[in-house]
């Protein structure tokens, strides 16, 4: 759009404090993002962070705390950055982790993952919280990645009562989930939630339900479990919110390699609208070449065992005969 029509167009005969207060204030985030590039007189209302933290904070309740609040001031855009960055989610593809693990002595080291967490109910927030996780210690970068959001013991009382009917149905409809991991030295942050459920299953012993959150990004996946309790009927209450990554074969990647990956989903992940429906297909479709690999390796496993065992009979019998022979002679 052309100079003359920015500087001629009605919208600059309003003033800038009543677009503002009155119509931009009112907009969500992919609508402020629209209306910045219809003018640059818009663009320019449009970029103020006030109207950006508001947006930001009124979708992840947990960007309030004042941590959040103090890291994304140092961002470029402060929170059009964190927002651009995190919304809706994350769509990655990582060809492998051995071959991107190579890139972290060249690359600067990250000190801290920060993650911001959100619960909701029908839409409405029931559970906020950001967590520190400290990455440069040996610890860290040599143990599966784990991440609990809740300290032992902790359970979150939601006041949400469960239904009596199908509880299953129930949750994958209405509970949702985001968790943004903001990495501080880089100043980029990544949704790594499906947003909706990707399955919700029966713990077989507790009877507790889980309910899985999931973002596949090629050879490894990203899990998000809440842990959900009660009884139909009563007040549901949450004693688990934790974060795993794992690979094909189920085993649990490491915080060095997952570093790595998460870093290239912060730098080269496209942001799309999430698509539950796509989101389950990658789920069931990983789950599924877990269960043909682990099946393929113990076939594997099992024909090395006979191989063994036969060379253990040859060699047995070879022997006694051997023996045989010389107690003859």
């Amino acid at each position: 759009m052309d100079s003359s029509y920015s500087t001629n167009s009605p919208i600059t005969t309003i003033h800038s404090d009543i677009i503002q207060s009155h119509i931009l204030s009112r907009l969500d985030g992919p609508s402020l993002t629209s209306a910045a590039s219809t003018a640059s007189h818009l663009n320019r209302l449009c970029t103020e962070n006030h109207l950006w933290q508001k947006i930001s904070t009124a979708t992840w309740p947990s960007l309030n705390n004042p941590l959040a609040t103090s890291l994304i001031s140092t961002f470029p855009s402060s929170h059009r950055s964190v927002f651009s960055d995190s919304f809706p989610s994350v769509d990655y593809s990582s060809s492998s982790i051995s071959t991107t693990s190579t890139t972290t002595s060249s690359s600067s080291p990250t000190r801290e993952l920060i993650s911001a967490v959100d619960l909701y109910y029908k839409g409405k927030p029931v559970f906020s919280k950001i967590l520190r996780t400290e990455t440069h210690n040996g610890w860290f970068l040599c143990s599966p990645l784990w991440i609990e959001i809740l300290d032992p013991n902790e359970v979150i009382q939601t006041n949400i009562k469960f239904e009596q009917n199908d509880v299953v149905e129930w949750l994958e409809q209405n509970l949702t989930l985001s968790w943004i991991m903001i990495e501080p030295t880089r100043k980029r942050s990544v949704n790594l939630s499906s947003r909706l459920p990707v399955t919700v299953r029966r713990h077989w012993l507790t009877g507790e339900f889980e309910v899985l959150y999931a973002v596949v990004m090629g050879v490894v996946q990203c899990t998000i479990k809440v842990t959900c309790c009660g009884k139909a009927g009563g007040e549901m209450h949450v004693r688990e919110v934790s974060f795993s990554m794992e690979d094909m074969d189920g085993r649990h990647v490491v915080g060095r390699d997952s570093l790595v990956i998460l870093q290239g989903a912060m730098e080269n992940g496209e942001r799309k609208k999430v698509d539950v429906e796509k989101a389950k297909k990658r789920f069931e479709g990983f789950c599924l070449m877990k269960r043909e690999r682990r099946e393929r390796k113990l076939r594997r496993e099992k024909a090395m065992d006979m191989f063994i065992m036969l060379v253990a009979i040859v060699i047995f019998a070879f022997l006694f005969r051997f023996v045989r022979f010389w107690f003859w002679v």
